[in-house]
């Protein structure tokens, strides 16, 4: 899979990749082959680094039928080479989620292009999943031919077609299929019945019922793949809140001081869920030890604390004049303070924001919470380094989290920023800017609105903020 080169935040490009209500701006004044180019590239090599958390596919449709853009380059892309080879989903995706917004808004080559991806392309379940919304009974129906032709009529391809079936994101055109094609019928039948026999011979090896067993199961080696050990950990602490008695506390002590990872994790989070008075010295002396897992735990569980003595040991532990901020604790301290903490805490998160900028940029896991942390604590300090996450962001999620920050503590959003946000790709940020956005001033605004409140395709709770707009202004 390809890494896709992020343009400059002030290049048409790179205002399209990001999804920001400029980029659609921009693309509408500039020249229109270019501009169509910039919006074909952003389709077929998609930018996004989760897109199950960031939203393009209607900014993306909406902007091709402002250009009225041809579908060439999304067909060559479908039905390259790469598509014999290559079952990623994510390559095909977002083209095909374009396909299926623009098909709602009545392009027939749209629809064609669907429709003829399902009978030859690799990912045709998706654009299955997007004619279920959007094809009638008939052109459905047509398909089925070619469908199951992809599933040998022997118990490997009868048992494909179930999982496949099982797995539908829209069931429509399997039930629709199934009153014509027994083998569908058959399959449909099946596919509750296998989840039944997999979840009835889940494997797996369970705890004792003391605290010992617990302990010890929580650092017996855990099912393959990221993150298994630490959710074997907060499985193994859940335990422990059912099993640990009075008389028990000394163990779990002793296993959060010198157990191994695992049992060590479970222990952590255990005493901070209790609100153990030990438990913070606990966690100060993990994140000192010389394995990164456990560090790594430790700064985990420090952020299930909870209360007014958590937020003391957190000022501490953050505290600039010790050096707390520079190390690994003092980091997820503040990130503790950001993410419940009081308004005396707003400098301290100001301060790790501007830090985090500085040194890492505009990414990481932790800049979201700081962020958060600021609006919540409206912070005006923050507001020129939120509005610099919100101009240079590749993440439209992150960008949405700096505009909810910026219209609580930037007194100009609502004049300023919340008439881009108007564009923007994420409906939430959409919501946002039809709530804050000033009606007056700004010729666009008034205009974008009215076609935000009559598009079908908009989300109903981004209708609901244009309207409720609009019809106060009305009455006013």
């Amino acid at each position: 899979m390809f890494e896709p080169v992020i343009a400059p935040s002030a290049s048409l490009l790179g205002l399209l990749q990001r999804g920001r209500g400029d980029g659609q701006l921009h693309a509408l004044a500039a020249d229109r082959d270019e501009a169509v180019a910039a919006l074909e590239e952003c389709v077929t090599r998609d930018a996004r680094a989760d897109w199950q958390i960031e939203n393009r596919s209607l900014y993306y449709a909406r902007l091709y039928m402002e250009l009225e853009a041809p579908l060439t380059g999304l067909e060559e892309h479908l039905h390259a080479p790469e598509d014999v080879f290559d079952e990623d989903d994510h390559r095909t995706g977002l083209a095909l989620a374009v396909l299926g917004h623009l098909a709602a808004y009545g392009r027939r080559d749209a629809l064609d292009l669907l429709r003829g991806y399902v009978a030859v392309g690799t990912n045709w379940a998706w654009a299955l999943d997007e004619l279920a919304l959007r094809d009638d009974d008939q052109a459905l129906l047509r398909l089925a031919p070619a469908v199951l032709g992809r599933f040998p009529e022997d118990p490997a391809g009868e048992a494909a077609l179930r999982a496949v079936i099982a797995a539908a994101y829209e069931p429509r055109p399997w039930r629709l299929w199934a009153a014509h094609h027994p083998r569908v019928a058959a399959a449909s039948e099946q596919s509750p019945f296998d989840l039944w026999q997999r979840q009835l011979n889940r494997a797996g090896i369970t705890p004792g019922w003391s605290t010992t067993d617990v302990l010890a199961w929580a650092d017996t080696p855990a099912e393959s793949g990221p993150g298994a050990a630490a959710r074997r950990a907060a499985a193994a602490a859940r335990c422990l809140a059912a099993v640990v008695r009075p008389q028990d506390r000394s163990v779990v002590l002793d296993a959060a001081r010198h157990g191994e990872p695992g049992a060590r994790t479970a222990a952590l989070r255990y005493l901070v869920d209790q609100q153990d008075p030990e438990a913070a010295a606990l966690i100060e002396a993990a994140a000192a030890d010389i394995d990164d897992r456990v560090v790594a735990a430790a700064l985990e569980v420090l952020g299930r604390m909870r209360g007014p003595e958590a937020l003391e040991h957190a000022r501490r532990w953050a505290d600039p004049s010790t050096g707390g901020t520079d190390s690994a604790l003092g980091e997820a301290a503040v990130q503790l303070l950001a993410d419940s903490g009081e308004p005396v805490d707003g400098p301290l998160v100001v301060a790790a924001l501007r830090r985090w900028i500085s040194v890492r940029g505009v990414v990481g896991a932790g800049l979201g919470t700081l962020i958060d942390g600021v609006g919540r604590l409206a912070a005006a300090g923050a507001v020129p380094a939120l509005r610099h996450v919100y101009g240079e962001a590749v993440s439209s999620e992150l960008r949405g989290r700096a505009a909810q920050a910026l219209a609580v503590t930037d007194v100009y959003f609502a004049r300023g920023l919340a008439v881009e946000c108007l564009w923007d790709c994420e409906e939430s940020t959409r919501e946002l800017a039809a709530r804050h956005v000033t009606t007056t001033g700004d010729v666009r605004v008034l205009e974008r609105l009215r076609r935000l409140a009559a598009d079908p395709a908009e989300e109903a709770e981004v209708h609901a903020a244009v309207r409720g707009r609009l019809t106060a202004r009305d009455r006013g």
